[in-house]
This record gives structure tokens, C-alpha cells and sequence, in this order.
């Protein structure tokens, strides 16, 4: 079962890869200097995860003005991200969940990702977005069933407003 607007969320330490090399990133570590949006995607270099992805870069001073960090969370490997990062132009934080511990805690993992197209891989995250506020709280959560299906952005950006 995902979470739901005002849990805690549950703190993390994810690897992300830049330019100096691996660095880890905690969640507890970030709550309190802005909201954060935690955006979960399938997996690296697919359409619609680079779209989303993409879209989120090019808007990312409108995020920033609204106060808030973005996160996006997928359980391939820090060098395939910063691989795809580098490819797509991707310019946010992007954390490997490669044990897909963060999407089992945040309720958000298929138990087989696309079985009719035989992808029959369990623990995949569903493209789910999560706003966590300056006190560690859960003030949106959005989870699609289909990976096609994206995010309300709008909704994001608005309950981000009235944070």
C-alpha cells in the first residue's frame, strides 16, 4: 500500500552520480531547507520516463521558485543514470534505488512490470510523485498503475503554492 497525504516519509540514502563521483544523498538530510518532490520512474532511457524527465529539466525554475527540490528515483544503477543523464540533457538529481528499498518503503513497486509484454520483473517502481514538506511530512502522493500515465504537474505545482 503507497503512502497517503500526511505520513512521514520514510528517510532514505540513495547513491546519485555527478561530476565528482558517487555521492549520497539522505532525505532526512534535505527535509527542512525546502519541499521536496520525489518523482519514482520505471527505468532509464524509455520514453516515457525520459519525456517526464526532460519536461521536469527544462521547468526546473519554475520548482525552484515554488521552494522545492526535485528527486527522481529509479532502481537502475547510478551509472546508467548518469549515462542517461548525460544523453537526454537531464538535469535533476537523479538516486539509484537499485535494491528497490526506497519503492518498497514508499509502497509504489509492481509486483511484475508490463507481465503481457513479458517484462516480468517484480519491484519496479510505478511512476509515482510524492511531495514531502519542510517537516518530513507527505502533503501529495500521486500513483499510476499504467507507466504511460504521468503525473499531475499541475496539482504538484499547486500544492506546492500552498505549502
Amino acid at each position: 500500500m503507497s503512502l497517503k497525504v500526511g505520513d512521514k516519509a520514510p528517510d532514505f540514502t540513495l547513491v546519485s552520480q555527478t561530476a565528482n563521483g558517487p555521492e549520497l544523498v539522505t532525505l532526512s538530510g534535505l527535509v527542512g531547507k525546502s519541499n521536496i518532490i520525489l518523482l519514482f520512474v520505471p527505468m532509464a532511457f524509455t520514453g516515457g520516463c525520459t519525456a517526464e524527465f526532460c519536461e521536469i529539466s527544462r521547468g526546473i525554475s519554475e520548482y525552484d521558485s515554488l521552494g522545492a527540490t526535485v528527486l527522481g528515483i529509479s532502481g537502475d544503477n547510478p551509472f546508467a543514470q548518469e549515462a542517461w543523464a548525460k544523453k537526454e540533457g537531464i538535469t535533476i538529481t537523479l538516486l539509484s534505488d537499485y535494491e528497490h528499498k526506497v519503492t518498497e518503503a514508499y509502497g509504489v513497486a509492481y509486483d511484475s512490470f508490463l507481465p503481457e509484454k513479458n517484462l516480468i520483473m517484480g519491484g519496479v517502481p510505478k511512476r509515482s510523485a510524492f511531495i514531502v514538506d519542510k517537516a518530513g511530512l507527505i502533503q501529495y502522493a500521486e500513483v499510476q498503475e499504467h507507466p504511460k500515465d504521468m503525473p499531475n504537474f499541475e496539482a504538484i505545482k499547486e500544492t506546492l503554492r500552498g505549502l
